[in-house]
């Protein structure tokens, strides 16, 4: 289980621009469940992930898994069983680097790597049977270079490697954002298979107000950094893509 308790954030502190963000904000996220959080610009989606992530830091409160707290862990300790898959399509992968070479640096996530090849040969089958399985044929495109492929295609092999070892949660900050509409339903169909298989809690923040309604098993909305619809189970299941809209607008007429 993922606790967020009472956490304070405020950027530029003591200055002209200083804004508070979260004031005592809370969530508990339960094992195995896959949330799905839209909102406006600036209503703290991807602050939140990048609080959970380590990546910016908060004034007060604490972040726990399993009632231990996270929050002086270094971002590199807690992708120990995170992953995470961002907008850019190019942010995931090394662009230069073959997929082999992302899928074998991918692989080695915790390990040392000591004065070894980064390459294991040994594990091409194994890499090849994970890309065949994303429908995509690029299991016969080892060799190529990650910055030739198409968006969505780097978009999938990121979704491979964030979940290729194990780990519990995964953190998908608008992925599906930078691709047309028909690659963002690939991507969002093989991101469900993944979580579903892997049996991951799982944070997708996105604009995409139908992926939001279609997909995982909670959803939430945030407004100027506080949660103003919160929706799981049946009553998820109910709520379509109109009644977001609807809710969307009406907060952002306040």
């Amino acid at each position: 289980m993922l606790e967020v308790e009472k956490i304070t954030k405020i950027y530029n502190p003591g200055t002209v621009m200083e804004q508070k963000l979260f004031q005592d904000f809370s969530l508990v996220v339960e094992e195995g469940q896959f949330i799905a959080i839209v909102g406006g610009n600036g209503s703290g989606k991807t602050s939140l992930l990048n609080i959970i992530c380590g990546t910016i830091p908060i004034e007060s409160g604490d972040v726990r898994i399993d009632g231990e707290s996270i929050v002086k862990r270094k971002d590199y300790q807690r992708y120990a069983n995170m992953g995470r898959v961002y907008q850019d399509p190019s942010a995931g992968v090394c662009p230069d680097l073959t997929m082999l070479e992302n899928l074998s640096l991918a692989d080695n996530k915790g390990k040392p790597f000591n004065l070894t090849r980064a390459v294991n040969r040994s594990r091409i089958k194994f890499y090849q049977e994970q890309l065949q399985a994303l429908g995509l044929g690029l299991e016969d495109k080892m060799d190529v270079k990650m910055g030739s492929l198409s968006g969505g295609q780097r978009q999938a092999v990121s979704l491979l490697m964030a979940s290729m070892t194990p780990l519990r949660f995964l953190i998908l900050d608008e992925h599906t954002a930078a691709l047309d509409p028909k690659t963002a339903e690939v991507i969002m169909v093989l991101t469900n298979k993944i979580i579903r298989e892997k049996g991951l809690t799982a944070m997708m923040v996105t604009h995409n107000l139908r992926h939001a309604a279609e997909y995982g098993d909670r959803i939430l909305m945030m407004h100027q950094g506080t949660i103003v619809l919160d929706r799981s189970g049946e009553e998820k299941k109910k709520t379509s893509m109109e009644d977001i809209l609807l809710m969307f607008n009406r907060i952002s007429t306040q």
